[in-house]
């Protein structure tokens, strides 16, 4: 159900990426664009295949993963306006720091790491930042549920030598028919102008990080949910 080559999860639009000959081609390579999002790139059908199977294998195995607001962040201000948001969020996810983890153990089963480690993946990746990205990149699987969300966050490392000059993510997002919306939200010059879907079946985005955005809470049915496969990518040169 899950293809070995993420090449195999794309549509016509999107093999036109790996070819070289879509108008995406390189679209990140331009410092003034942080984000993109397409809903053409992948084969529906193939792609609610891939989800259902997620749904089944992984649902069990996903840790839950919640920030609340801190309350020290109102009833410890010492100024008017002086306020301070940390990153904030809940969803559900499956982190890849060991091969140990439940949830890691299944995405390998069914072949999930198997796509997400395939040279097309990256290929693709490339394609999109028109530069040459490091191999090893960072995997993370999240499903968002009814009122699952992504706080305000720019998702800088400054401390992270490899990483703190930038870096590329790059997202499938796999929603359920249950889903009504959700919005990725980011800035533009200074302001949190910009608004995009992020609801329908099969959509893609990238990220030219880092930059300011958060994610809406998610509205639909009691059982609907997006899926997010994540890789992080490190620039090469």
């Amino acid at each position: 159900m899950i293809p070995a080559e993420f090449e195999d999860l794309l549509s016509r639009a999107g093999k036109r990426v790996l070819a070289g000959t879509h108008p995406l081609c390189g679209a990140l390579a331009d410092p003034k664009r942080r984000f993109l999002a397409a809903d053409d790139l992948l084969d529906r059908a193939k792609a609610g295949k891939v989800r259902r199977v997620l749904e089944e294998a992984l649902t069990p195995v996903l840790e839950p993963l919640a920030k609340p607001i801190p309350p020290e962040t109102i009833w410890e201000m010492q100024r008017d306006y002086g306020e301070l948001l940390p990153k904030t969020s809940r969803n559900s996810t499956i982190f890849f720091d060991s091969r140990r983890e439940p949830g890691v153990k299944a995405a390998e089963r069914i072949g999930l790491v198997r796509m997400m480690r395939s040279a097309s993946f990256r290929a693709f990746a490339e394609a999109l930042a028109g530069r040459t990205l490091r191999t090893g990149w960072g995997l993370q699987v999240l499903r968002y549920g009814p009122g699952d969300y992504a706080g305000p966050h720019n998702d800088h490392h400054p401390e992270n030598p490899a990483a703190a000059r930038g870096y590329i993510d790059l997202h499938l997002s796999l929603c359920t028919p249950g889903v009504a919306h959700q919005w990725l939200v980011y800035s533009r010059a200074g302001h949190f102008s910009e608004i995009v879907s992020v609801a329908a079946p099969a959509t893609v985005t990238a990220y030219r990080l880092p930059f300011w955005h958060y994610t809406t809470p998610l509205a639909g049915t009691a059982k609907a949910a997006r899926w997010v496969l994540l890789g992080t990518f490190l620039f090469r040169d």
